[in-house]
């Protein structure tokens, strides 16, 4: 049998005998792993130990069935520095002799376990990631993808990421992202997006180009960031610097306005008491009514727009919260609505009781607004105020709900704003809750509403526990 051409190849040949004993081993085995001819007698001088046994028996099986066997092993080179993965095929030849290929693969198992630990990192990843052809279609998307968009996984591949598009950026901007793509260059931006059922999700997007070890284009590599957060921290901030000029806004307005309404306050009761007109009386009474609220108004702005000057005391908030609804369920409205009291004994928090107090109570006084207003147009509905504590991380948290008519979703940004009331003229000055979110914030808390149009409404103060003044 002519081996001589086995030397031309890359692969490592062996012929041996069924005792492993080497007949023939071509160049590269000589070449590659530095072995000398006179010195590789036996198979088992260039395997791991921990493959020898797996060979054996392979050799043992392809000798005796004839048949051609397959297996992978580990061989090393002659200074014993080098560890080999190859794939070794056995061919049964005349007189019991085998024939053994071995074929390095340690790259190509490289290759697979780096493969396997990046789909790892893809699958796991937070950032919804996706993977398309030249053409643009979607040939791989990570769960946080399907998560995301709301869509399984097999929906999308195939399907082009425009399927998510909200249709509010036009054709040409697209263009320019391709053109970007498609010359080898990265594009970022932000996006408008689309879920399956319909709500809209913001997301800043990187597209990557992807080649080959030549250089040659194969895909593009898509990463979406959640702008969610991001946004809602931009809300925040620019809500707060609004709260804080209309803050210094209201200190000015209040200095002005009160100078002048002392005045015809006194006026009206240097009136008031020269006179037995009756009708005159009467007017002037309704006057002093009328500055009377104003004065509430007047204060109201004070107390949201100066520093506190009061001292912080270490303050039970379960107390506080429970005396707050024993203060508005004595009023006249309260009496058919069913409250319901769920708190957490022994969590102080150094604040204001009087203030946190008076924040309890502007939310309750609304919740009952609201439910008789729901009662005089559903006479059947039954009222319900809930109050619940707990501890959520590092922050106490206060829940206030009801079970009213709730608030439509494009008022939640203004309902902490002054002035801005949902109740009918001449109901409410709009200053409450403005006061409350003052006072929240003025202890370092959070003050959010959760509320749908006939799904009742939820209020949630965030104190820290450990706050730092």
């Amino acid at each position: 049998m002519d081996l001589s051409l086995f030397n031309l190849l890359d692969d490592f040949y062996f012929l041996l005998d069924t005792k492993g004993n080497i007949l023939f081993a071509n160049d590269a085995v000589f070449n590659k792993l530095g072995f000398n001819r006179q010195d590789l007698k036996e198979l088992d001088s260039i395997l791991s130990p921990e493959s020898i046994l797996k060979i054996e028996h392979s050799l043992i099986t392809c000798g005796s069935s004839g048949e051609k066997t397959q297996t992978e092993c580990r061989i090393t080179n002659a200074a014993k520095n080098d560890i080999i993965e190859c794939r070794a095929t056995f061919n049964s030849v005349s007189n019991g002799e085998v024939l053994l290929q071995l074929r390095d693969i340690t790259q190509t198992k490289k290759d697979k376990l780096n493969l396997t630990r990046f789909k790892y990192i893809a699958d796991h990843t937070m950032n919804a990631l996706q993977i398309t052809d030249l053409t643009g279609r979607m040939i791989y998307v990570n769960p946080a993808y399907s998560a995301e968009s709301g869509f399984d996984r097999d929906e999308l591949i195939g399907l082009n990421p425009k399927v998510f598009g909200s249709g509010k950026l036009p054709a040409s901007h697209w263009e320019d992202v391709w053109k970007t793509i498609s010359a080898g260059k990265t594009w970022i931006g932000e996006v408008e997006n689309r879920r399956k059922n319909g709500e809209i999700f913001y997301s800043q997007l990187q597209i990557t180009p992807m080649s080959d070890e030549n250089g040659n284009p194969i895909g593009y590599f898509g990463i979406h960031r959640d702008l969610a957060d991001k946004r809602n921290l931009e809300k925040q901030l620019i809500h707060t610097q609004k709260m804080e000029s209309i803050g210094t806004l209201a200190a000015g307005v209040a200095h002005e306005v009160g100078n002048p309404l002392a005045s015809i306050s006194a006026l009206a009761q240097i009136i008031q008491r020269s006179t037995e007109d009756g009708f005159i009386i009467e007017k002037l009474e309704l006057i002093r009514k009328q500055i009377t609220r104003i004065s509430k108004i007047i204060r109201d702005l004070v107390d949201f727009s100066r520093p506190s000057n009061y001292e912080l005391k270490s303050t039970d908030i379960g107390l506080a919260l429970r005396e707050a609804i024993e203060i508005v369920m004595v009023g006249k409205k309260a009496k058919d609505i069913s409250f319901n009291f769920n708190y957490i004994d022994g969590f102080v928090i150094p604040l204001v009781s009087d203030q946190i107090q008076q924040v309890f109570v502007n939310i309750l006084i609304n919740a009952i607004d609201a439910l008789t207003e729901m009662k005089e147009k559903f006479p059947d509905h039954k009222g319900k105020i809930s109050a619940e504590t707990f501890v959520e991380g590092s922050y106490l948290v206060v829940e206030l709900t009801d079970n009213g008519p709730g608030i439509p979703a494009d008022k939640h940004a203004k309902i902490f704003e002054p002035f801005f009331t949902t109740k009918a003229v001449g109901k409410g000055t709009g200053l409450g809750l403005w006061v409350s979110y003052g006072i929240v914030k003025s202890f370092q808390g959070e003050i959010k509403v959760e509320s749908k149009p006939g799904k009742g409404t939820t209020f949630k103060i965030s104190l820290p526990l450990n706050p730092i003044y």
